[in-house]
């Protein structure tokens, strides 16, 4: 069994997920890396981070949408340094649905990847979380308190997980400790986005700019070693929650 402490970070192949993975990497911890269909990405990260430190980063692919999947995809993240110290539920899909258009597909997707798949995830790990007083990190968004317009699967999935870091922190003390961490806009979304949307919502940060990749790293990273803060949700947005003029 490794020394070092792991951390399992969902989505992790790419983006602010790979971020994070390299900056708790950085610190020493060994990572297990999870994607669903990023597979070259992660392998790539898996490559880098193992030339750093020899075997300290391993890959685990799975939707966490399928809850068939779920328990194989942890059983792997257990089995891969035979300890787990950390997990973020960091995968997530994001994507519209207005009213009259949402299907089965879009609540297996959204509810899936937002909601089921972190409480089923946080399930089958929190027996090996518990042998090292770890902590579950869920990445929750600042729309779970203000919803975004045709955006209500998404905006009710993030708002359940919400609840669910309450209520876990609560079940599982004082062995695991559970929170949140609500991102507000680090990195304009994959799909298109306008010229004046971006004018718009940098309009609502009262810091007036977007966040950074390593906001949200530093914060996930405090909170594995805050050891007396748990039920929790920190945003990280630049004040654009508590902001007057911010809008759905």
């Amino acid at each position: 069994m490794t020394q070092n402490k792991v951390s399992f970070i969902t989505g992790s192949a790419k983006r602010l997920g790979a971020h994070t993975a390299k900056y708790l990497h950085e610190r020493e911890f060994n990572v297990v890396i999870h994607c669903q269909h990023s597979r070259l990405e992660g392998e790539t990260l898996c490559k880098e981070l193992n030339s750093i430190r020899e075997k300290s980063a391993v890959l685990v692919q799975g939707d966490l949408s399928d809850t068939t999947t779920i328990e194989r995809v942890a059983h792997q993240a257990i089995d891969s340094f035979g300890r787990l110290d950390v997990l973020v539920n960091n995968a997530s899909s994001f994507y519209p649905t207005p009213i009259g258009s949402i299907t089965l597909d879009d609540w297996q997707s959204l509810v899936g990847s937002n909601m089921q798949g972190p409480l089923f995830l946080s399930q089958h790990c929190h027996a090996a979380l518990a042998e090292h007083q770890g902590t579950i990190i869920n990445m929750v968004d600042i729309h779970a308190a203000k919803p975004l317009k045709n955006h209500t699967l998404y905006c009710m999935a993030k708002a359940a997980l919400v609840t669910m870091t309450q209520s876990l922190a609560l079940e599982l003390a004082p062995d695991i400790r559970v929170n949140g961490v609500a991102p507000g806009a680090i990195l304009w979304p994959e799909h298109d986005i306008s010229a004046q949307d971006k004018t718009n919502i940098l309009q609502d940060i009262p810091i007036q700019r977007l966040g950074q990749m390593d906001d949200i790293a530093q914060t996930i990273h405090f909170l594995t070693e805050a050891r007396y803060i748990t039920g929790q949700i920190i945003a990280v947005d630049g004040g654009r929650s508590i902001s007057s003029h911010a809008k759905a």
